[in-house]
């Protein structure tokens, strides 16, 4: 099975929430491809932002997008990255878009203040998430029917997951690996990017 891989883009997103999930995503995809030659891909990864347009990310790094809204395809794995969120939040289309996609998803994840974005678009609206360490009170008086953890590197729930600040993008995005394919080749994958793992999260029992 090939899993499709969005990553949402927005202006001002933190450059690392979502250069990480794409970089372990991609690598995972390479590495699988070598042991497996003529397999179906494990990965297929994309963009999407609300228009074509250049995203420019916080501290001036560009990405062009692959799709805008209108024209996002089906999607397995929606990751939602943070940094400064505000103009997301208050952008009805991004978080209708957000609601719209995870509903047809079969896992939403978040990265840092990504979950900010899916409590404002419904996708979580109780039980345990986490967020960046800087923004755990803030996420807890905005949405306080949902248990925010501080000290996991992510909250896996099944559905949705969520991580701690930047980095634990990387995590988060190494635990998907394991859970979608295989331990070794997450740890193949952190080996890849010499990347220190820090397997630490947190997964609610079904």
């Amino acid at each position: 099975m090939t899993w499709r891989v969005q990553l949402l883009a927005f202006d001002d997103m933190e450059a690392l929430d979502f250069a990480g999930p794409y970089e372990v995503f991609t690598t995972a995809a390479r590495l699988q491809a070598r042991a497996a030659p003529g397999a179906p891909p494990l990965f297929d990864v994309t963009t999407v932002a609300q228009r074509l347009a250049p995203v420019r990310a916080r501290a001036g790094l560009r990405v062009l997008p692959d799709h805008d809204f209108a024209a996002a395809p089906p999607v397995d794995l929606l990751v939602v990255p943070g940094g400064v969120v505000d103009g997301a939040l208050a952008c009805r289309e991004t978080l209708r878009w957000i609601a719209r996609q995870s509903l047809s998803a079969r896992i939403t994840a978040s990265v840092c203040t990504g979950a900010f974005l899916l409590a404002a678009a419904g996708v979580v609206t109780h039980g345990p998430v986490t967020t960046h360490w800087e923004d755990v009170a803030d996420l807890r008086a905005r949405w306080p029917a949902l248990q925010v953890l501080q000290g996991p590197r992510w909250v896996d729930r099944g559905g949705v997951v969520t991580s701690a600040g930047i980095s634990a993008g990387i995590d988060m995005s190494l635990h998907l690996v394991e859970r979608l394919a295989s331990r070794e080749l997450a740890e193949r994958t952190a080996r890849q990017m010499d990347f220190a793992w820090e397997d630490r999260g947190h997964t609610v029992a079904p």
